[in-house]
């Protein structure tokens, strides 16, 4: 495990990890599952940084991670304990065992921003709502003072953000909001702008670097990306690739590759969790399916496959889902056959060790100078970002063995020197 230890000449360091829906089940299981990695509970399965050669890398010691967030729903951490041990996923020894981390986490969790697209109800944070009615400007200002605020507090060398917010209403990306400038513009002049591109904005101009594990805007539009660079911000994103896309990532470069000819391509997705119940409206839902279903079109690279993705809400799965895939293609002498695979799992417990490693390799990308996209973290997405003039590069390739190959590329060079 590399869990990092100190001697008299290295004196021991802090690194914020501020989860945006920091009550939601990923940002659950990201505290306990720290926290059980401190006290050497739990073994690091899943953990990308604890494997060679990345685990040689320099990263930050799970003990030198202090936890805080934004939320914008009433409550505890409460709610998402009781589900996740009720189902399976967070065993009740873990939970006692983290009881005092839990709640040092939930005295660091603050009023998120509530989007202007969310319905109010009992269940909003009053005081994220009064947020949400606010200009761009005092949103940022506030977002970013409970970063500076946290820092300061903990003594901590920098703090990392990572978007853990329930999925957006699809936004498009303004012509203006591709450069510098006429963000800034959008932002004096009041114009709305989505939630995550806010809390983007407050973390760049923080010096925090930016993960985003949704599919929503956050830093993608091409003025947030001018800010990171102008900030020395390292960001990446978006949209953390954990299940059904992951396996298709990795089937459809064999079909390519062999020559077979994919025809069709439908999945069909089911969850229960707060994801499931935000995808189950349609405005949603479209941001959703369209990284879902991108990587297939890249690696495929025909315009006749039929590619096709439903995702639905099933309550009583809670936070286990399933997918569902056929694959319908074509062979040598026009022979027509299918493939066909059931995916079954738990989404936070696969999306939790990711967002760790994440935090560990934005951490230390910010520690060595490097600014705007990490390229090198294609693999962790459905939709990554790349640097304006990567168009081919296969660091922009949706072929995971492609993008992991350049991740490793990354940290080879990393240790190394070169």
């Amino acid at each position: 495990m590399n869990e990092k230890t100190t001697t008299g000449s290295e004196p021991r360091r802090s690194v914020g990890l501020w989860l945006i829906g920091a009550h939601g089940s990923v940002a659950t299981c990201v505290a306990y599952g720290l926290s059980g990695l401190r006290q050497g509970l739990l073994a690091p399965t899943g953990l990308v940084t604890e494997i060679a050669p990345v685990s040689s890398l320099p990263l930050a010691g799970f003990d030198e991670f202090v936890l805080g967030g934004h939320e914008v729903l009433r409550g505890d951490l409460s709610r998402s304990v009781t589900d996740l041990s009720r189902h399976g996923i967070l065993h009740p020894d873990l939970v006692a065992a983290a009881h005092e981390d839990a709640a040092a986490y939930e005295a660091e969790v603050r009023p998120g921003l509530l989007d202007s697209t969310e319905v109010g109800g009992g269940g909003l944070d009053p005081a994220s709502a009064r947020l949400g009615a606010a200009s761009p400007q005092e949103q940022i200002e506030r977002l970013a003072g409970d970063l500076i605020a946290f820092r300061k507090a903990h003594d901590l060398e920098r703090v990392v953000v990572v978007n853990l917010a329930s999925v957006e209403v699809a936004w498009s990306i303004q012509p203006g909001w591709n450069t510098l400038e006429g963000i800034d513009q959008a932002i004096e002049g009041g114009a709305a702008l989505p939630a995550s591109t806010i809390y983007a904005i407050a973390a760049i101009r923080s010096g925090c670097p930016y993960v985003n594990f949704t599919p929503s805007l956050g830093a993608s539009p091409g003025g947030v990306r001018e800010l990171a660079l102008e900030h020395g911000v390292p960001h990446c994103g978006s949209d953390g690739k954990t299940g059904e896309t992951l396996v298709k990532t990795v089937l459809a470069p064999m079909f390519a590759a062999r020559g077979l000819k994919v025809l069709a391509w439908q999945g069909y997705n089911m969850l229960g969790n707060k994801d499931g119940e935000s995808l189950s409206d349609p405005a949603r839902r479209a941001s959703k399916i369209s990284n879902k279903d991108e990587a297939l079109r890249e690696i495929l690279n025909d315009p006749s496959v039929h590619t096709g993705v439903g995702i639905d809400y099933v309550p009583s799965l809670h936070d286990w889902k399933t997918a569902m895939d056929y694959v319908h293609f074509e062979g040598f002498l026009g022979a027509r056959m299918s493939m066909q695979f059931t995916w079954s799992g738990s989404d936070s417990a696969l999306a939790s060790p990711l967002v760790i490693d994440l935090a560990r390799l934005a951490d230390l990308a910010a520690s060595r100078g490097e600014r705007g996209e990490m390229v090198q973290a294609a693999c962790f997405f459905k939709s990554p970002l790349v640097p304006a003039g990567n168009a081919g590069s296969p660091r922009q390739s949706h072929d995971f063995a492609v993008q992991h190959r350049a991740f490793l590329d990354y940290v080879n060079g990393v240790l190394t020197g070169s």
